[in-house]
């Protein structure tokens, strides 16, 4: 594997890996690198992964953070200010090094949207940073699309043993793309519009309808607290009113609210608070309550879908 130069101020290269073998050689290469200069490692993949990579490393892997990405990163929208961020904002001086493996054989077709994104997001949320963020794509499991977007959202990528640069990349592209609507099934979903009067009989609405669907007694309040956030940013963001849609999808509570505001920044609710920060995190808020949050804003107005597993 090229080593990453310490010149650079952030990098983020995506690992074509074939086999664990392959696997285990590259990334305990790249965190022994971290480790004999000096920078805080972490390590944030699938279980199984993990442990290839702790194994591999034997003693060193004291000196590591670990991270099971099945369960820090079940919602990718938290992986930036929850995994990412949260251990770089940690070591502030210097560099820091991270492997984060986002996207793996078992993502759904629902999560895989706000995967790429999430991808791509890196590239914002860690420009100007002293961080190396190594990202690794299973290249015989994975479809191809998905070792496609890996190189619009990587500037570089590191395929058998080689590192290039990416002549796809372009992080905002897949921003875009997957900034699609979102289609609500034909039946079976409960809908409520709301207003400013309206604010605690939608949170009723949203409990008693997951309640119905079979949502643990212990997610409730989650559901309250998520759609409490939702609908008085819509009340006081997105023009005064929305709509507020409950129904069960493949093993999981939905839960949508639509209103009439915009979305301008790319990084809303992944951006983690300041310190004194009065406001402004709601989505933030949703983002680590949910097991999957997708977006879609343009023009005419905005969709939060969050999803609790049932």
């Amino acid at each position: 594997m090229t080593t990453v130069s310490s010149e650079e101020t952030f990098s983020h290269p995506a690992l074509f890996y074939r086999g664990a073998g392959d696997y285990t050689d590259r990334t305990v290469a790249f965190v022994r690198e971290g480790l004999t200069a000096g920078e805080p490692v972490a390590v944030a993949v699938p279980g199984p992964n993990l442990e290839l990579i702790r194994t591999g490393l034997g003693a060193d892997a004291r000196d590591v953070t670990f991270l099971d990405m099945t369960r820090a990163g079940r919602n990718p929208g938290r992986i930036i200010p929850g995994v990412l961020r949260a251990f770089a904002d940690r070591h502030p001086e210097g560099r820091v090094r991270i492997i984060g493996e986002p996207i793996w054989a078992g993502r759904s077709a629902v999560e895989y949207p706000a995967c790429a994104q999430h991808e791509a997001l890196i590239n914002a949320a860690f420009e100007g940073r002293a961080a190396t963020i190594l990202c690794p794509y299973d290249a015989t499991a994975l479809e191809a699309d998905v070792l496609a977007d890996a190189l619009v959202t990587h500037p570089t990528v590191i395929d058998e043993g080689r590192e290039r640069a990416s002549g796809d990349y372009d992080w905002r592209a897949v921003v875009d793309r997957y900034n699609a609507p979102l289609d609500r099934p034909a039946a079976d979903v409960a809908v409520f519009g709301f207003g400013t009067g309206e604010l605690p009989q939608a949170r009723r609405f949203a409990v008693d309808r997951a309640r119905s669907l079979g949502l643990p007694e212990t997610r409730l309040p989650d559901v309250e607290l998520a759609v409490a956030e939702l609908t008085t940013n819509s009340v006081v963001h997105g023009g005064g009113r929305g709509t507020l849609a409950v129904w069960a999808e493949a093993g999981r509570m939905a839960c949508e609210i639509r209103d009439a505001g915009r979305l301008s920044d790319p990084l809303a609710g992944r951006r983690p608070p300041r310190p004194g920060q009065i406001g402004g995190r709601g989505l933030l808020l949703v983002h680590h309550i949910a097991d999957l949050v997708r977006t879609h804003t343009a023009d005419e107005g905005t969709t939060v879908r969050f999803y609790l597993d049932i």
